[in-house]
């Protein structure tokens, strides 16, 4: 077996987010630059050493006033903490094409373990020859768990933006030369 090396298809992939607003809707939002490295042995998924990163100040939520207040200190800390970053630890086979990527995510200064469901959608060559895998991944992370603490409080004594955090990426990878 031979250790294959995988970098991003940016063209072809997308992180999102979603959280609560006011406990009655979700906002929506994405990182527009990250990067994502995989290595295999061979073209198996199974055994993968993934690593991802976003630069928080790529974030985008359709509103520059509020992309700006997610940069500031009051969340993100871009200044300070420029990049999110992901570190799997291990693999684990959840049906077919369907796994569990367990790995260290570290937002601003903290590190957490943390699990999400990910699903190979195939590997393929594309028309001009180059391999390529897809994969969905989603998972959830309480934001207050790597110091996302900011809040408000409305007239009505509810919150202003929920603790959860829904991850989406649709991340299609290619073989290196």
């Amino acid at each position: 077996m031979s250790t294959t090396k995988w970098g991003l298809d940016p063209t072809h992939s997308e992180i999102t987010f979603k959280i609560r607003h006011l406990m009655v809707s979700n906002v929506s939002g994405n990182f527009g630059n990250f990067t994502v490295s995989a290595e295999t042995e061979d073209e198996d998924f199974s055994t993968a050493k993934i690593s991802f990163g976003a630069h928080v100040n790529s974030i985008n939520t359709g509103n520059e006033q509020r992309d700006g207040h997610l940069q500031s200190a009051d969340f993100f800390d871009a200044a300070a903490f420029p990049a999110i970053s992901f570190e799997s630890t291990s693999i684990e086979k959840d049906g077919d094409n369907a796994y569990k990527l367990h790995g260290h995510l570290t937002v601003k200064d903290v590190t957490k373990p943390v699990t999400f469901n990910a699903e190979l959608g195939g590997i393929a060559n594309d028309p001009y020859g180059n391999r390529k895998a897809g994969f969905s991944i989603e998972g959830k992370i309480n934001r207050k768990d790597f110091g996302l603490t900011w809040n408000a409080t409305t007239e009505a004594g509810g919150l202003l933006v929920g603790e959860d955090v829904k991850l989406a990426a649709e991340i299609q990878v290619v073989k290196q030369a």
